[in-house]
């Protein structure tokens, strides 16, 4: 049966006064098109399998614009000058930047201080020949100068001149370390099996698992987050976030009049070592101020206070403040949903879960990477198997709580690739099976305080014409 042809009455400049007719017109072109891609898409991937190189040629062409790639940075007159909360920097790129611009000072006072000590009194009677058979040289020694140089040797042999003896200290220190290099390789060497090393891995790690080994095989995601790139001027305005004293201990309460009681124990099971009290508003009751509940947690050894605001019966905010004196980050809630909604869905345990905070990039970002790895331990029991996931997409933080398990690939499936789109070394017949615990919800940064309470003024707050440039964030 020969394949649909398009119509010659695709191009025309009038319709069918009939409707039905057009209606059965438009199928049929619809599914003649869809028929000739169809049979273009398999013919190049039986061309792509055949050569391999076809398919990996057009990937490279055919990148897709993800908004990572479109997303527009604020830009700093200097590197001398730190970034500040609300600027849309990406900590990564201004730390090249500034790595570069100290190597580039560093050559230039290298080479003005060889300048000042390059002269010609240190010179032996057989230097001072050499330069004088040079000259007579001529046109051999221009010739043998243009070669070195082209070969990226030029400056050595300038060295050579001044220092002579200096290189050839040098060279017997490498031929010292060549004899010792030679000599290790020609003891004996007994490879150790994978059992012998998959025990060395679990003699390392604390909880008997081979799970941090393998993550060290991995390679850094391009949207990590990277608390190592913190700015100093960050770091010392928030010493007690970004460098914690002790081990993280969490009060949660709620607001006034609220009916959040189930979802503030809920939030107990997420944060380790927490505990909720309620907060009275009876008539004869005292109405504690965040200031006081501050003050009577941090006498008490708590690192972190956590309120749940209510409207409608509904969570819409988380208040964190950093005990003892600030600062307090104001978060909205949405799209809050019960573990107990989720099909398929688990039950927690007692176990530290370990935390994955993602694409957390400018310095607020960073700031807000730092609270969230405040209130969790160090050190998570990786037997529970359990994750908590903050994830920053366009300014929105989705929290995710997940177990997982390591299981052998099946036959039909494919093999975790990375970034580029290639599988990584080392996992190619592994694959993660994920199952979601709950509960599930999207925060978003609105204000960030100097120390308690809107009172004590704000470092950070956020305005809604920020969000006009749909290509800039502020996370």
């Amino acid at each position: 049966m020969a394949p649909p042809k398009l119509s010659a009455k695709s191009a025309l400049g009038y319709k069918f006064a009939n409707k039905d007719r057009r209606k059965t017109f438009h199928i049929n072109q619809k599914r003649a098109r869809d028929t000739i891609k169809r049979d273009a898409r398999f013919a190049r991937k039986r061309e792509e399998a055949k050569n391999p190189e076809l398919g990996e040629q057009r990937r490279a062409r055919n990148k897709p614009f993800t908004i990572d790639s479109k997303r527009k940075w604020d830009d700093i007159a200097g590197d001398d000058m730190d970034p500040v909360l609300g600027q849309a920097i990406d900590l990564e790129e201004f730390s090249k930047r500034r790595r570069l611009s100290e190597f580039d000072t560093l050559e230039d006072t290298n080479h003005e201080e060889a300048g000042d000590t390059s002269g010609w009194e240190g010179l032996s009677d057989a230097d001072s020949m050499l330069e004088d058979s040079e000259e007579e040289d001529g046109e051999e020694g221009e010739e043998s100068k243009k070669q070195a140089e082209t070969n990226g040797v030029g400056k050595k042999t300038a060295m050579v001149k001044k220092k002579p003896h200096a290189v050839e200290i040098d060279t017997e220190e490498q031929d010292d370390e060549a004899d010792d290099i030679k000599a290790f390789s020609d003891d004996e060497f007994v490879e150790p099996t994978q059992e012998e090393e998959a025990n060395a891995n679990r003699e390392q790690s604390p909880t008997g698992s081979i799970a941090p080994s393998l993550a060290q095989s991995i390679p850094m995601s391009t949207t990590s987050t990277r608390l190592d790139l913190t700015p100093e001027s960050l770091i010392a305005k928030f010493p007690a976030l970004f460098n914690p004293t002790a081990d993280p201990k969490v009060l949660i309460t709620t607001s006034l009049n609220s009916n959040l009681h189930d979802q503030a124990r809920i939030l107990t099971t997420i944060f380790p070592n927490s505990s909720y009290v309620r907060r009275t508003a009876h008539r004869f009751g005292h109405k504690y101020s965040v200031r006081e509940i501050s003050k009577f947690a941090a006498n008490r050894d708590f690192t972190t206070l956590i309120i749940l605001m209510e409207d409608q019966k509904r969570p819409c905010g988380l208040d964190v403040v950093h005990l003892p004196a600030g600062p307090m980050f104001h978060f909205s809630i949405t799209n809050w949903v019960d573990g107990r909604r989720i099909l398929g869905h688990g039950n927690a345990t007692d176990h530290n879960p370990e935390l994955i905070i993602h694409n957390f990039k400018t310095p607020l970002g960073v700031l807000t990477a730092a609270l969230f790895q405040s209130m969790f331990p160090a050190h998570p029991e990786l037997q529970g198997r359990q994750v908590v996931t903050m994830h920053n997409q366009r300014d929105y933080i989705f929290v995710r709580r997940h177990r997982y398990v390591f299981r052998d690939k099946r036959a039909t499936e494919k093999s975790v690739v990375d970034a580029e789109g290639k599988p990584i070394k080392g996992v190619e017949d592994i694959r993660a099976g994920l199952q979601e615990l709950g509960p599930r919800f999207t925060l978003k940064l609105r204000r960030v305080d100097k120390a308690i309470q809107k009172a004590s003024g704000q470092e950070w707050t956020w305005k809604g014409k920020t969000d006009r440039i749909r290509t800039k964030f502020q996370l």
